[in-house]
């Protein structure tokens, strides 16, 4: 099936917006946006504008009863446009674009205009200013809206196949979700063993189940089902393709094999911090540790009912919490989040080590415990059980000083007046965080996008949660974010939810909204190939001349492409040049 398409020039799709019937809708937010915009006054300004034929405000645009008013509205008065004020089109796009629809209205000529994030919240100062920025703001929609004209998704069949990057307690997770759906699971997973982090732990919080049985169990029913084939030792060194029908080649220490998969999710996990040398003496002193090290040595030593390290029996230890979190933000590299799962960890962990030996004396150093949710009961229990809490500022960090082979820690106790205390110990532990794993060719390859922290980033993190920019790209678990295992699984299969509801009806729409080409323009000169980051331009004929192509399934339409084009011969539907032109002089027209 090809998917290079030519859409007309922009002198045939602009049309005229005389006749234009148009409905315009301004929200107060419940107050987000009218306690700084007179949003009366914005609906009177906005009123009489040629091809206004009803402007109405509301409380919450976004309600059901709001948006049934609209649905009124528009069969009553025969509308052809849409115009909602209100927040991000983030939140609520295809809120609104629903609305359109079940009224009739081809949800293309929806135009939303952000008067929450873009004017009210960032003129909190200036009430009168935010009033006059709006009306230009609605007024811009409108002359938008005009110039709107129908448009349908691009559908596009899909193959019943999934491919999943990973093969942790997420990856294998969504991949039985999937096959007991009836889709097809390719699992690949770099590592020669399946399991990930959980299968380095025997005994997980706040549930108590082992880790390496869990996975165990996972890998059980795995191999139960013939629609699941796993490589380990594995990855993936070429896509090709689209949502729908991506061809992946996966490299095996044997062989190089090609799928055909609908969608891929990537559950890639996550890196321990790696303190560097001489963070609270680590690589000092063998007697500083990090969790997970120190965890692998409580679980070994739970069966022989002693805690030793060295070959010496540890009477007393402490543990220094947010190293490798929440850090600086003038550090270079700097893991500026909180990773979450640390302090839920570092207290089981507690707990574990009383269940050994009780009188081990154990004191944790911390700037705030964050033990949330139901979770908050392992810190009562370790605080009955003898731990203690010491809690020090943020510009205050512990001071590690190894002394005649003992480790001493100098820390003022904010709990007790910034008393500075001096603890005598036999081993250190650093509550290390979770850091984005490397995957700058995996990254490259499937064109991930990443966040500020380094992690792969979602659409929106309420609303579309596990979804990617990339059309049929999804992520689960903690290749998105610091998560528990417990975390990572309902990450997991809302990802394999998300895929199966792409891939099971057996097609897949596209947005429109992408660029086009205009043919009598266009004298292929590769430049725009060059500036589009998804590679969905090529170079076409048309007759005997060379022109670009626009690949719909591949473009996002961000419009990288239209600026470098020479001829003008390139365009993007829902902002072409007619409709930015007119959004502009609305924007500069002075109000009356």
């Amino acid at each position: 099936m090809s998917h290079n398409n030519h859409f007309p020039t922009t002198n045939n799709v602009s049309g005229s917006p005389s006749g234009r019937r148009i409905g315009v809708y301004i929200c107060y937010c419940g107050g987000n946006i009218s306690d700084y915009v007179d949003v009366e006054k914005v609906r009177e300004a906005i009123a009489s504008t040629e091809g206004v034929v009803v402007a109405k405000t509301t409380m919450f645009a976004c309600s059901d009863a709001a948006q049934q008013e609209i649905i009124e509205d528009i069969q009553e008065y025969q509308l052809d446009g849409l115009v909602v004020a209100s927040c991000s089109p983030k939140l609520h796009l295809f809120t609104f674009r629903g609305a359109a629809e079940r009224a009739g209205l081809n949800p293309y000529q929806y135009v939303q205009v952000n008067l929450r994030e873009q004017d009210s919240w960032a003129h909190t100062d200036d009430p009168q200013g935010a009033t006059e920025k709006a009306i230009k703001l609605v007024a811009a929609g409108i002359a938008k809206a005009k110039l709107t004209r129908p448009l349908k998704p691009y559908r596009l069949e899909t193959v019943k196949r999934t491919l999943i990057i990973g093969a942790g307690i997420a990856g294998l997770r969504a991949a039985l979700a999937l096959a007991d759906l009836g889709i097809e699971v390719i699992i690949v997973e770099k590592e020669s063993q399946a399991g990930g982090w959980v299968n380095k732990f025997a005994s997980l919080y706040p549930h108590k189940k082992n880790g390496q049985q869990l996975i165990s169990s996972l890998l059980y029913e795995l191999y139960q089902r013939e629609n699941i084939t796993l490589y380990t030792g594995a990855q993936v060194v070429e896509k090709k393709g689209c949502v729908g029908d991506f061809e992946i080649k996966i490299k095996t220490s044997q062989e190089t094999v090609t799928h055909n998969v609908g969608a891929i999710i990537v559950a890639t996990g996550f890196e321990n911090y790696q303190p560097h040398q001489g963070e609270f003496g680590y690589g000092q002193t063998s007697a500083v540790i990090t969790l997970p090290e120190f965890k692998t040595l409580v679980e070994s030593s739970r069966e022989k009912g002693t805690l030793e390290f060295n070959g010496r029996p540890i009477q007393s230890l402490a543990y220094i919490y947010c190293v490798g979190s929440r850090q600086p933000a003038a550090e270079e590299n700097a893991h500026t989040y909180c990773s979450r799962f640390c302090c839920n960890a570092a207290v089981h962990t507690a707990l574990l080590v009383t269940e050994i030996n009780s009188s081990i004396h154990q004191f944790h150093l911390y700037r705030d415990i964050r033990t949330y949710g139901k979770f908050e009961t392992l810190y009562e229990d370790a605080c009955r059980q003898g731990s203690v809490f010491i809690r020090f500022a943020e510009n205050e960090p512990p001071q590690v000083i190894p002394e005649n082979g003992q480790l001493k820690i100098k820390v003022k106790d904010l709990l007790t007046a910034g008393e500075e205390l001096e603890l005598a110990t036999d081993l250190i532990v650093l509550v290390t965080g979770m850091v984005p794993r490397e995957n700058s060719e995996l990254v490259n390859l499937l064109k991930l996008p990443i966040g500020k922290d380094g992690f792969f980033n979602e659409i929106h993190p309420k609303l579309r949660p596990v979804e990617t920019v990339i059309d049929g790209v999804f992520i689960a678990g903690t290749a998105q974010g610091p998560k528990n295992s417990a975390e990572s699984t309902a990450s997991s299969l809302a990802a394999a939810a998300k895929a199966a509801a792409l891939l099971i009806k057996g097609y897949v729409e596209l947005e429109p909204l992408i660029a086009f080409v205009d043919v009598e323009r266009c004298q292929w000169c590769g430049l725009c190939a060059e500036a589009c980051p998804y590679e969905a331009i090529t170079k076409g004929s048309l007759g005997e001349r060379e022109i670009a192509e626009i690949n719909r399934a591949l473009c996002k339409g961000c419009g990288g492409c239209v600026p470098v084009c020479p001829q003008d011969a390139l365009h993007l539907e829902g902002y072409t040049d007619e409709q930015v032109q007119a959004m502009i002089e609305a924007l500069a027209t002075e109000s009356s």
